[in-house]
């Protein structure tokens, strides 16, 4: 009788989230979480990347480089751009980088050097960041005058109309500003809210020529703010250090008076965050 012949060997793909990818003789192998990590951490740096930035950077097949971005897509922990053709923090990921600086050991040194401005300037000081298409406050401290506006620090704020908001969205690449401003809802709050595309670009022509970002009953009525952008290594505004105070006691000469003193306290802080 004939000899069967053994059956050839397959190979079965692995579902596993660890199943290592192929990599260059001699080297160790990845893991699928090394490289999803490696891509957030790309991603996370840059701001904004295209697929193809994606697969060069991190020596990725393209094929491999759109599925891997897809499924985190999918897991909201990257978002894509509106014109669906780069990838930029998802609101997962934007979390864990606003809880790892809520507990990062650094926390108290940022908190000392806003408590000292506050003292420096006599009014409540706020350490904002950017979280999607808010403005949270990171940390904050509030002045000892029994007039002042109560928030608390995780507190979300508008961008539009906010000192803060503006000096991030004035600061944003002519593409991203694009972007958000098609998103965004104008909501008017009071009589002075900046409500149309136009008004909020040209405001925010100046604020790029000024350095410095300025509402008054935008927000809330009696109500002003000033704050100055805190620019990592690539010159983008990761965050802001700005003021509020009731316009019974401060007016914009008054305000205006101490943006070198945030811009102080911002480059304290700067090494604190990045």
């Amino acid at each position: 009788m004939p000899t069967k012949k053994p059956a050839a060997a397959t190979s079965t793909a692995t579902t596993s989230a660890d199943a290592p990818l192929e990599t260059e003789a001699g080297s160790e192998p990845i893991s699928v979480s090394e490289r999803a990590l490696s891509v957030l951490d790309f991603v996370a740096q840059s701001g904004r990347a295209g697929l193809m930035d994606v697969a060069s950077a991190l020596n990725l097949p393209k094929a491999t480089a759109s599925r891997m971005c897809s499924n985190l897509e999918a897991q909201h922990w990257l978002t894509r751009d509106v014109n669906d053709r780069s990838f930029q923090p998802g609101p997962r990921l934007l979390k864990l980088a606003l809880a790892t600086l809520k507990t990062d050991p650094r926390r108290e040194l940022r908190h000392s050097i806003l408590a000292e401005l506050v003292k420096e300037i006599d009014e409540t000081c706020n350490l904002t960041v950017l979280e999607g298409l808010k403005v949270r406050y990171l940390d904050r401290v509030e002045t000892h005058w029994p007039l002042r506006t109560q928030f608390e620090a995780g507190s979300y704020v508008p961008l539009h109309a906010t000192a803060s908001g503006k000096m991030y969205i004035a600061m944003m690449t002519p593409a991203k500003r694009a972007t958000v401003l098609a998103h965004s809802s104008f909501t008017q709050f009071t009589e002075h809210t900046l409500t149309s595309r136009d008004a909020l670009e040209a405001a925010c022509e100046k604020i790029r020529a000024d350095g410095y970002s300025f509402e008054r009953d935008e927000f809330m009525l009696g109500l002003i703010g000033m704050a100055v952008p805190i620019l990592d290594d690539k010159g983008e505004c990761r965050a802001t250090m700005a003021l509020h105070a009731p316009t019974a006691r401060m007016d914009f000469g008054a305000a205006l008076a101490v943006v070198p003193a945030l811009r102080r306290a911002a480059e304290r802080v700067k090494p604190l965050l990045f």
